[in-house]
């Protein structure tokens, strides 16, 4: 069911931990033709391809009204859930807005650092084989939480949950479209779709194709491809290990799942374990056929080394002193309790994690990613007469003239031994200079 390696099998262990991204190129040529029709032909393309690809037949944009009729449908205690969920992640997500700052260079020069929210922002909610009201609590709170006035939901067969959880996470519209024409909609604007500043969202290979295609247009959070665990383990419970392989497996059978340990038993009892969980029937065992594996290293420093090479979405570790180590993950999960699955749900941190290698250069999606973090920056004539010459000298260094007589225009350039002003260009006897031009110099109280 699963294979067992040892690390000293360098072309199986690159296999089993490549993070290279899989182009699809038959889907990227599809979804740009998807991409481009929505953007040319707007609703009337949209709702083609929905009705095509969705399988709508009402209204793309669901009315509010629809969300609490069917929110009031939800049981109680899946109710409690998606508000306990919600809770957890807004505590998260505030502690995570930038804080805006302000700094003295030096006297008469600040810079102010202002924490600008995004004006709208578009979440994608996935409804494969089931509608995932966790990925919208995970994308519309965090937005929320920075502040951003207008959030709104792409779902293309949202269910009762999914309505609550629009609720909970304070979603302002909700459109019943999917894949790569509901990304071309929000990042483009349709009719009825308006446009959003940032796409965010997990989603199939058309949704991630798509978000790569509309990327020089509009932001989004970044590439997801198939999700991924890596688990460094050798002391929790093979059984427990096994379970957490298996619960990724079972999202995509192109799941990648593998553990790295440095005992040969610890390798065995789980592989005997993961044969003895995994269902016959869906994704997971396909996954951990093809993607799936076991891998035995020769010390705890090569397990690391080879985590930090993998640079896996989900990553689980069973002390502090290792996770310390670890520098290339999209999410940590410390100790055997950490179950990487109570990070989907319910620990608060962000379950949109970078996949294929993309957590070397970022971690997950989180409330910075809805701000602009603007520089304003003030200058009085005395700040300016400070710094003047180191600017003047760097951008002659650079050939840029203009730039420095843009300050010397200001400030004035001084001929050595003399009192004279060494101007930067002829002046016109018709036409007075800056020299003749008296503006009284303002009072110390007008400074």
């Amino acid at each position: 069911m699963i294979r067992i390696v040892a690390s000293t099998n360098r072309k199986a262990v690159a296999a089993l931990l490549s993070a290279t991204r899989i182009r699809d190129r038959v889907t990227e040529t599809k979804a740009a033709a998807i991409v481009d029709g929505v953007r040319k032909g707007g609703d009337r393309a949209l709702r083609r391809y929905a009705e095509e690809l969705d399988d709508l037949t009402g209204p793309m944009e669901v009315p509010r009204s629809e969300w609490e009729t069917a929110a009031r449908a939800v049981p109680a205690p899946v109710r409690r859930a998606i508000r306990d969920a919600a809770r957890n992640i807004r505590r998260v997500s505030k502690a995570q807005v930038p804080k805006g700052w302000r700094v003295t260079v030096r006297p008469g020069v600040t810079v102010e650092q202002r924490v600008i929210p995004l004006a709208r922002v578009g979440c994608y909610v996935p409804a494969g084989r089931y509608p995932l009201p966790s990925s919208l609590l995970m994308t519309a709170i965090p937005a929320r939480s920075a502040g951003v006035p207008e959030v709104i939901v792409a779902c293309p067969r949202p269910d009762a949950t999914v309505f609550a959880a629009a609720l909970e996470a304070g979603v302002d519209r909700l459109f019943r479209v999917g894949g790569a024409h509901a990304v071309a909609a929000m990042a483009y604007g349709t009719r009825t779709v308006p446009r959003v500043d940032k796409v965010v969202g997990p989603g199939n290979r058309w949704v991630s194709a798509a978000k790569s295609l509309v990327s020089a247009d509009c932001s989004i959070d970044f590439y997801a491809g198939p999700t991924e665990i890596l688990i460094v383990a050798g002391k929790t419970p093979a059984s427990w290990v096994a379970a957490d392989l298996i619960a990724q497996a079972e999202h995509d059978p192109d799941a990648r799942a593998v553990c790295i340990t440095t005992s040969s038993r610890a390798a065995e009892a789980i592989a005997r374990e993961v044969a003895l969980q995994t269902p016959a029937e869906g994704p997971a065992a396909a996954s951990l056929w093809k993607h799936g594996g076991i891998i035995v290293a020769g010390s705890m420093t090569e397990a690391v080394a080879l985590a930090n090479e993998a640079a896996s979405e989900h990553l689980v570790v069973e002390t502090d002193e290792v996770a310390a180590r670890m520098v290339n993950a999209g999410a940590i999960f410390v100790g055997p309790w950490a179950a990487q699955v109570a990070g989907d749900y319910a620990i608060g941190s962000n379950h949109v994690l970078p996949t294929a290698g993309a957590a070397r250069f970022r971690g997950g999606l989180n409330a910075a990613d809805f701000v602009k973090l603007v520089s304003v920056q003030r200058v009085s004539e005395r700040g300016l007469r400070a710094i003047a010459g180191t600017i003047t000298t760097l951008a002659r260094a650079e050939g840029l003239d203009g730039h420095a007589r843009s300050i010397e225009e200001r400030v004035g350039s001084r001929e050595p031994g003399t009192g004279n002003r060494k101007t930067s260009r002829p002046q016109d006897p018709k036409t007075p200079g800056p020299q003749d031009l008296k503006t009284p110099r303002p009072s110390r109280t007008q400074r």
